[in-house]
């Protein structure tokens, strides 16, 4: 196996841990929107844009030796990994391995993210309704029956609501 090759399975080995790095932080933001815990989530998010520059930078590096390996072999055009790999008979199995895992990784943080981003606007929804509730309340003067009971702001509609 050539040097080239090597350092290539070793990229994709690192996309593949940080997309895994990636997926476990996706988790724990969802489990910190769950509790409403904002010190972890702001953490967790934190730790995602770290990742998600380690990946963009693992990902030009990636691409930076695909096409430096295919120019070495007299490939045409832009060939993936997949080019490269059926030039590389003994390589070929691992690459397409690697470059498999990467993709199933990938989509899976795709949908967690998209599934994380539809908690957060519910909740962000939640929170605009409860806001707007307590602005209609305050709004009201406090005023009490006479048997000192406190009479309560008229109920939001769900009209109102969502504005």
């Amino acid at each position: 196996m050539s040097a080239a090759t090597a350092e290539l399975e070793s990229v994709l080995e690192q996309l593949i841990a940080e997309h895994e790095r990636l997926l476990r932080h996706l988790d724990m933001q969802q489990a910190a929107m769950k509790k409403l815990d904002l010190k972890q989530l702001q953490e967790h998010t934190a730790a995602q844009e770290a990742v998600r520059a380690r990946i963009a930078a693992l990902e030009t590096r990636r691409r930076f030796m695909v096409a430096q390996m295919a120019r070495a072999m007299g490939l045409t055009g832009q060939p993936g990994i997949a080019a490269v790999a059926s030039a590389l008979p003994d390589a070929r199995q691992r690459l397409l391995a690697l470059r498999e895992r990467i993709r199933e990784l990938a989509s899976q943080a795709a949908a967690r993210a998209h599934v994380v981003a539809r908690v957060a606007g519910a909740v962000l929804g939640h929170l605009n309704n409860a806001m707007r509730v307590l602005a209609g309340a305050i709004q009201q003067p406090g005023l009490y029956t006479r048997s000192g009971v406190p009479r309560m702001a008229q109920r939001i509609g769900v009209m109102e609501a969502v504005g």
